[in-house]
Protein backbone atom coordinates (compact mmCIF):
# COMPACT_ATOMS: atom_id res chain seq x y z
CA UNK A 1 0.00 0.00 0.00
CA UNK A 2 3.40 2.42 -0.15
CA UNK A 3 2.45 3.51 3.49
CA UNK A 4 -0.21 5.45 2.28
CA UNK A 5 -2.86 5.38 5.14
CA UNK A 6 -6.40 4.75 3.73
CA UNK A 7 -9.87 4.76 6.15
CA UNK A 8 -12.48 2.44 4.85
CA UNK A 9 -16.01 3.35 7.09
CA UNK A 10 -16.39 -1.12 7.01
CA UNK A 11 -15.77 -3.16 10.32
CA UNK A 12 -13.15 -5.70 9.76
CA UNK A 13 -13.42 -8.43 12.53
CA UNK A 14 -9.95 -10.44 13.12
CA UNK A 15 -9.87 -13.85 15.61
CA UNK A 16 -7.89 -16.78 15.62
CA UNK A 17 -8.90 -20.24 13.95
CA UNK A 18 -7.43 -22.72 16.56
CA UNK A 19 -8.44 -25.18 13.79
CA UNK A 20 -5.60 -23.98 11.34
CA UNK A 21 -3.63 -21.58 13.56
CA UNK A 22 -4.16 -19.10 11.88
CA UNK A 23 -5.85 -15.47 12.57
CA UNK A 24 -8.38 -14.47 9.78
CA UNK A 25 -9.89 -11.08 9.02
CA UNK A 26 -13.21 -10.32 7.22
CA UNK A 27 -15.33 -7.22 5.97
CA UNK A 28 -18.97 -8.48 6.84
CA UNK A 29 -20.29 -5.44 4.58
CA UNK A 30 -18.51 -7.45 1.97
CA UNK A 31 -19.13 -10.87 2.17
CA UNK A 32 -16.76 -12.25 0.21
CA UNK A 33 -13.55 -10.65 1.56
CA UNK A 34 -11.64 -12.43 4.07
CA UNK A 35 -7.91 -13.30 4.37
CA UNK A 36 -5.68 -14.70 6.69
CA UNK A 37 -2.38 -14.48 8.10
CA UNK A 38 0.13 -15.71 10.68
CA UNK A 39 -0.87 -12.80 13.20
CA UNK A 40 -3.27 -10.08 13.32
CA UNK A 41 -1.57 -7.92 12.00
CA UNK A 42 -0.62 -9.88 8.69
CA UNK A 43 -4.22 -10.93 8.77
CA UNK A 44 -5.53 -7.40 8.32
CA UNK A 45 -2.73 -6.10 6.14
CA UNK A 46 -4.04 -8.89 3.86
CA UNK A 47 -7.66 -7.87 3.72
CA UNK A 48 -7.09 -4.17 3.50
CA UNK A 49 -5.31 -5.68 0.02
CA UNK A 50 -8.21 -7.48 -0.89
CA UNK A 51 -10.55 -4.35 0.07
CA UNK A 52 -8.58 -1.80 -1.97
CA UNK A 53 -8.93 -4.35 -4.69
CA UNK A 54 -12.57 -4.84 -4.46
CA UNK A 55 -12.77 -1.28 -3.95
CA UNK A 56 -11.48 -0.14 -7.38
CA UNK A 57 -13.08 -3.02 -9.30
CA UNK A 58 -16.22 -1.27 -7.81
CA UNK A 59 -15.18 1.69 -9.30
CA UNK A 60 -14.20 0.56 -12.36
CA UNK A 61 -17.42 -1.21 -13.27
CA UNK A 62 -19.45 2.11 -12.01
CA UNK A 63 -20.58 0.11 -9.43
CA UNK A 64 -21.93 1.62 -5.84
CA UNK A 65 -19.93 0.35 -2.91
CA UNK A 66 -21.95 -1.52 -0.19
CA UNK A 67 -23.04 0.88 2.83
CA UNK A 68 -21.50 0.68 6.08
CA UNK A 69 -23.79 -1.11 7.76
CA UNK A 70 -22.56 -3.87 9.81
CA UNK A 71 -21.75 -3.28 13.57
CA UNK A 72 -20.45 -5.78 16.18
CA UNK A 73 -23.24 -6.19 18.97
CA UNK A 74 -20.91 -4.40 21.55
CA UNK A 75 -21.32 -1.74 19.64
CA UNK A 76 -25.21 -1.93 18.90
CA UNK A 77 -26.01 -2.78 22.93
Amino acid sequence: MLGLKIIYPYHINIFFDPEDGDYIADVPDFKHISAFGDTPQEALQEVLIALQATIEWYQEQGKPLPEATYRPEYLTA
